[in-house]
């Protein structure tokens, strides 16, 4: 995962949306998509995305999908932010 990589999953506001709503607790897709007024297809678009930064996590509960906050990404992308401005 590269910073930019991580910025660029964070630039649109759908897929923090879904950070806000994993923040609170981990949540199947069926219920972030209750959220949301957008097709399943780009839904998985933006989780595939949230993905591949590794912000997000997903483990599979017999029909479902669980999709977690991956917090360890979270702090090293809060740390490299921070740095970027320290003097």
């Amino acid at each position: 995962m590269t910073l930019s990589e991580t910025f660029k999953a964070l630039a649109d506001p759908t897929r923090r949306e879904i950070i806000e709503l994993l923040k609170k607790r981990s949540r199947s897709a069926g219920e972030i998509a209750e959220h949301f007024q957008i097709t399943l297809p780009s839904l998985t678009y933006h989780f595939n995305t949230l993905k591949q930064a590794n912000l997000i996590s997903q483990e599979r509960a017999g029909q479902q999908i669980i999709y977690s906050l991956n917090l360890s990404v979270i702090e090293e992308l809060m740390d490299s932010y921070f740095k970027l401005f320290k003097k």
